[in-house]
């Protein structure tokens, strides 16, 4: 879909992916922009670069509230659907995950379709592929998921199939890789693996693993998951699925050492039995489907995105006081 002047909603559109692509929308020809988020995990500051442009309006809502949501919809051409709750507070609440993730993502379907968006770019996950039974992960990998985050995204993924063949929705959903990089949660019970790393090399304690630290994984930056997301919403090949990732493999092991690295820190890496069977042990995405039909292809290499996301991080914490190190190793 050509994007120039066009009428976009960004849901949850103050989330990490979702402020980041609202960044770089702002760089395109668009009429307007709206962000619709009801900022129980966005953050109002995480839209500082885009609040003051006249194109952006900021709607604070739900998408358990459908009469609210119609109304976002009238007039729009494309919808980028970001909200979601996280995989393990999917974990401990699986009825409620049902409610935001299957029920809500049904809601932006119907009202989609009820007031003739002309495209719909889904954020899906590498979630639903569970452990890797091959690497690295095409999108025909079978589903092996076992967990309750990766069940709302199969079964977003069937129904937004299903809406297309039946009412013809307009739509490609992107299969994240794990994201990572500014504006990231980095307090609470939810926070990434990269997080929880920095936040123990600050406490002097080092990195703690669980497992042997071979584990795998495909670390994207999130600016390249927001140009994917624009990509997306370009492009006009529909009832599609992408990998969003590098295609390239980091242990946990050189996640941790690259980390110690970065941060000039002397630590050593604590290594503990692994207990949590909701996260996976294997997961490298084969990004070139993305590359040869969205010609999506990662910018951004590990160490330059992790120096960014430290960077940010120093930031946040020297704004409240509390500078960690940082060198440019």
């Amino acid at each position: 879909m050509d994007i120039r002047s066009k009428r976009l909603v960004l849901i949850g559109g103050a989330g990490l992916i979702g402020s980041h692509t609202a960044d770089l929308l702002l760089e395109e020809d668009i009429k307007e922009m709206i962000i619709f988020d009801n900022f129980s995990r966005g953050k109002i500051e995480n839209l500082n670069n885009v609040i003051k442009d006249p194109r952006v309006k900021i709607i604070e809502g739900d998408i358990i509230h459908t009469d609210i949501l119609e109304s976002v919809l009238n007039e729009v051409d494309g919808v980028f659907h970001f909200a979601a709750m996280w995989l393990l507070h999917c974990h401990e609440f699986p009825r409620s995950a049902f409610q935001v993730n299957v029920a809500g993502t049904f809601n932006v379907m119907d009202a989609c379709i009820k007031k003739g968006v002309k495209r719909l770019v889904f954020s899906s996950s590498a979630s639903v592929y569970g452990d890797a039974l091959y690497e690295p992960m095409d999108e025909d990998h079978p589903f092996n998921n076992k967990n309750f985050y990766g069940a709302t995204k199969i079964a977003c993924e069937a129904m937004l199939r299903a809406y297309h063949h039946r009412y013809g929705l307009n739509y490609v959903g992107l299969r994240y890789m794990n994201v990572y990089g500014p504006r990231q949660d980095y307090k609470g019970v939810y926070v990434s693996v990269i997080m929880k790393m920095l936040d123990a090399i600050n406490k002097g304690i080092g990195p703690t693993i669980y497992g042997n630290g071979e584990e795998g994984y495909d670390f994207i930056y999130v600016k390249d998951c927001a140009r994917a997301n624009i990509l997306a919403m370009k492009s006009e090949i529909s009832d599609r699925f992408y990998n969003i990732g590098t295609g390239e493999k980091t242990t946990l092991k050189d996640l941790a050492e690259l980390l110690i690295k970065l941060t000039g820190s002397e630590q050593k890496i604590n290594y503990l039995p692994r207990e949590d069977d909701t996260i996976v042990k294997n997961r490298i995405g084969d990004p070139s489907r993305a590359f040869k039909e969205l010609g999506f292809k990662a910018k951004v290499d590990l160490k330059e995105g992790l120096k960014r996301l430290i960077k940010w991080r120093n930031t946040i914490e020297h704004n409240k006081g509390r500078a960690y190190g940082y060198t440019n190793n």
